[in-house]
């Protein structure tokens, strides 16, 4: 009897051609609409009419001939004319009203709009003032005259006067309208310069942020890594994640982790269920128990579009979780994917919606087969562990060609990354919910309900840290469609092949690992286990957007030039080529990208001096930089140009700044310009000059045949301001060299580096090296010749 039934438990089920039915017109239709939205008014409406003659032909050819595949074409052509007047139904109710109008011609408008998310600060850069940004919606735009309703989403710039607006306030922006980016979902940009709150947000907004606001105190007493990660994973408020915490969760794929997904939504209502079966909730209740249970928490995070997607893939990846009703899922799926398209046609654009949907689909139909071919070669008592395992890497499977697009590389081990966290997930989600529903009540047992949940969270972090760190786990990838689809195409390979794999594994083992090893010697890099190069010169520390360069002066000693914006990003840099003693820091000028990781420099080593660009502004920064060396005792003193450095085996000549320049950013055009001689090796560091300090330093170079001779030796250029625009073509083609380093972070809100600037580098011979695709940038000498080694 026994043997029958476990014969029964692990029958392979099987997903039929009827459960897919409804999903292929969901795909077709998705993919359309994502092409067709930014199409003007006429060809959309056209195209609607020619869906619409195509499906009443259809329909008449069915009527008489009654084929099954008649019906199926019929059923995509219904499906994409649905999401197609759905789309152009979008744009016209965005265009009513005066608000397209007043922001082609950039005008002064008061407009009234419903604030739709939290306000935020992106990341600032080169002394702009830091900007806060929010998303609302708009009802009523009056300018030029006129008073006229309006439908349709605007992005809100502003200063930190916004940072007192919570979600779902309704308010009164006056300032001024401009033309969103390209492609966006916002109609407008509105830089606010007066706010007035016309209505409070109400109850349920109101309750919303008192549980927010207590699971955030209650975590304000752990560490810095689970204060930040535990909202994330509890409500998606990553406001308090350490950027290298966010960094090492991108490089291991975990950054889904950080926002409110269908797996929240999975583990709350997995949570309940279980629940009501200890306490003897009748079956026919626990639907129900279950739904008012996620509908609570999609109100503690907030019930934006993106949570409201992420609850109906959680309810719909439960559905398929259960073993019955599995073959419902997909086509319930299919359908919410045309009910949120209809709903919201920009869905069919974003990268969150469309993570949601496969890593949903991959639960529906890899978890079960997988995780019984999995538990069947497990022990018994292990057997449950082959579902746990099914998961991440089904969702891996489904979600890896679209993350190759956000991102450009594969992680080699993200699938093994998830899998050491998913047992840590529920845990830490369970008691994040707890601690912000008891914080209502009191806020010392949240607060131990927060420890409760910090544990496991930062078992999460340790995870990414350490994983990060594993050479060559994360492997270069081609960009843009072309890599989406070659990764389509491996992992379709992959999943077709894996039982042949097995069976290869199985029977011949050791030829097994001896492909493995072979494999490993050819893909990882010699570099990713011999770094720091031997011999290394010059390292460009990837700190991301911002500089630091380590110039070698002897053994364990060197020359630092600028600090970049994170301490802990350049500390680690210097460890990594083992500095202990720092004869002498140059801050090329004073801005938060270049001296805001000053204390990972100084914090544990010896350190000389502190040079400084003779230009103190900004005042908040210089303030800074005096009060971190000051408490250390370091001395602090100005560079100007014609001063000249000898640390050790490093001979170093300041080249600019020779005046203070008022045009432009007044401390970037005072940076300082360093020629530097180490060895064998030339480098010539240009900070974040801009085109007039460029300019002017090309004209010396006219009139000076020491620095002209000294311009044609240079064996690498670190290119100024993170491959910024502005710069002056004629000095990088008089400073020409086979090298050029851009020091910039990947997915930085700037641009950079910028079309032009790549383009002129390349069109003046230089080899382009960006710290965002290949991390430390080290020049090497090696028996009289210099070699670039990377760290990626």
């Amino acid at each position: 009897m026994s043997e029958r039934v476990a014969g029964e438990e692990w029958r392979r089920e099987v997903v039929h051609r009827t459960d897919v039915r409804m999903l292929v017109p969901a795909l077709v239709g998705w993919a359309l609409l994502a092409t067709t939205l930014t199409w003007a008014e006429v060809p959309r409406w056209v195209l609607c009419a020619v869906l619409a003659l195509a499906v009443a032909v259809g329909s008449s050819v069915t009527a008489v001939r009654r084929r099954r595949w008649w019906r199926g074409l019929l059923l995509v052509l219904g499906v994409v004319l649905l999401l197609q007047v759905a789309g152009s139904g979008q744009h016209a109710l965005r265009a009513t009203g005066d608000l397209d109008a007043l922001t082609l011609a950039r005008a002064v408008v008061t407009l009234e709009a419903t604030v739709t998310s939290d306000p935020y600060t992106p990341q600032a850069q080169g002394g702009r003032e830091p900007v806060v940004m929010l998303r609302a919606s708009a009802h009523e735009v009056t300018g030029r005259g006129r008073t006229t309703a309006a439908h349709a989403p605007v992005a809100v710039r502003g200063d930190d006067a916004l940072l007192d607006l919570r979600w779902h306030d309704r308010v009164r922006f006056r300032g001024r309208l401009g033309p969103p980016q390209p492609g966006a979902a916002d109609v407008a940009v509105l830089r606010a310069s007066e706010i007035v709150v016309v209505e409070p947000a109400g109850p349920v907004a109101r309750v919303a942020e008192h549980l927010r606001a207590g699971l955030r105190r209650a975590v304000d007493p752990t560490p810095a890594d689970a204060r930040g990660l535990l909202p994330g994973l509890v409500i998606g408020d990553t406001t308090r994640t350490p950027p290298d915490l966010t960094e090492a969760m991108r490089a291991t794929g975990m950054t889904h982790l950080t926002a409110v997904s269908g797996s929240n939504i999975a583990v709350v209502g997995g949570m309940v269920l279980g629940l009501c079966v200890l306490l003897g909730v009748r079956r026919r209740w626990r639907p129900v128990v279950v739904a008012l249970a996620i509908v609570g928490f999609v109100i503690l995070a907030r019930p934006e579009p993106s949570v409201v997607r992420a609850a109906a893939m959680g309810l719909i990846g439960l559905l398929g979780a259960s073993r019955s009703r599995r073959r419902a899922g997909i086509p319930v799926l299919a359908g919410a994917i045309v009910v949120v398209l209809v709903v919201d046609p920009w869905m069919a654009r974003s990268f969150g919606f469309a993570l949601s949907a496969l890593a949903t689909l991959g639960l529906l139909l890899f978890t079960r087969p997988w995780g019984d071919a999995i538990a069947r070669h497990l022990p018994a008592r292990l057997a449950l562990l082959g579902p746990a395992i099914a998961i991440p890497v089904a969702a891996q499977a489904m979600c890896a060609p679209l993350v190759v697009l956000l991102q450009g590389s594969v992680s080699v081990v993200g699938v093994v990354a998830n899998l050491v966290a998913a047992p840590l997930v529920a845990p830490a989600t369970i008691a994040g919910v707890s601690a912000a529903i008891v914080s209502v009540v009191a806020d010392r047992p949240a607060e131990l309900l927060g420890w409760l949940g910090a544990l496991p969270t930062l078992g999460i972090t340790r995870t990414a840290r350490v994983m990060a760190e594993v050479p060559g786990g994360t492997m270069p990838w081609p960009d843009g469609a072309r890599g989406a689809l070659l990764l389509a195409g491996v992992t379709v390979l992959v999943i077709l092949s894996g039982r042949w794999w097995a069976r290869v594994v199985l029977l011949r083992p050791v030829l097994a690992l001896g492909v493995l090893a072979l494999t490993a010697a050819m893909t990882i890099p010699t570099r990713v286990v011999t770094w720091p190069a031997e011999g290394w010169r010059v390292v460009f520390c990837d700190v991301g957007q911002g500089d630091a360069a380590v110039v070698r002066t002897g053994p364990g000693r060197a020359l630092v030039v600028d600090a970049g914006p994170d301490p802990p990003l350049v500390d680690g840099c210097l460890d990594s080529v083992g500095i202990d003693v720092v004869d002498a820091v140059v801050l090329t000028h004073f801005h938060a990208d270049h001296v805001e990781g000053l204390p990972g420099v100084l914090g544990g080593r010896t350190v000389g001096q502190v040079l400084t660009s003779p230009v103190p502004e900004p005042a908040h920064q210089v303030g800074e930089v005096t009060a971190w060396a000051g408490a250390r005792g370091i001395p602090v003193s100005g560079l100007a140009a014609g001063d000249r450095l000898a640390l050790g085996e490093v001979t170093a000549e300041v080249w600019a700044p020779v005046r203070r320049i008022a045009a432009g950013s007044v401390p970037n055009n005072a940076s300082v310009v360093l020629a530097v001689h180490v060895g064998e090796v030339d480098a010539l560091l240009l900070g974040d000059v801009e085109r007039e300090s460029a300019h002017d330093l090309l004209l010396r170079l006219r009139r000076d045949p020491a620095m002209a001779a000294a311009a044609e030796a240079f064996d690498v250029v670190k290119t100024p301001h993170h491959g910024s625009a502005n710069l002056d073509a004629g000095l990088m083609a008089a400073v020409r060299a086979p090298l050029a380093v851009v020091s910039v972070g990947k997915d930085n809100d700037y641009g950079h580096p910028t079309a032009t600037h790549l383009a002129m580098m390349s069109g003046n011979g230089y080899a382009v090296h960006r710290t965002d695709q290949r991390g430390h940038i080290a020049l090497v000498e090696r028996d009289g010749r210099i070699e670039v080694v990377t760290q990626r």
